[in-house]
């Protein structure tokens, strides 16, 4: 879909900042938006949406496991069940 966004999850990508976030985030929100720069009445509409989808893939970086790679990366807080759910790898 994204072809521009890249993989941020390690090892892929040892060292993933906020603006590698933030800017996978904006092409998100620009190609399901369909616009490249959001007009002024949509600009805040814009913003809020890149900012959820930065903070989701937050969330989504410091819970991920990767086998064999021990706890998670980013000195999380997400409390650890004991193992992925059922068919999740």
């Amino acid at each position: 879909m994204c072809r521009s966004i890249r993989t941020l999850r390690a090892p892929v990508t040892p060292e993933v900042s906020d603006e590698d976030i933030r800017a996978a985030a904006l092409q998100y929100v620009r190609k399901v938006s369909g616009f490249r720069a959001p007009a002024a009445h949509n600009r805040l509409v814009f913003e809020q949406a890149v900012e959820a989808v930065a903070e989701a893939t937050r969330q989504l970086l410091d819970g991920l496991e990767v086998r064999g790679g021990g706890a998670p990366r980013r000195g999380t807080t997400v409390p650890r069940t004991g193992g992925a759910e059922p068919g999740l790898h």
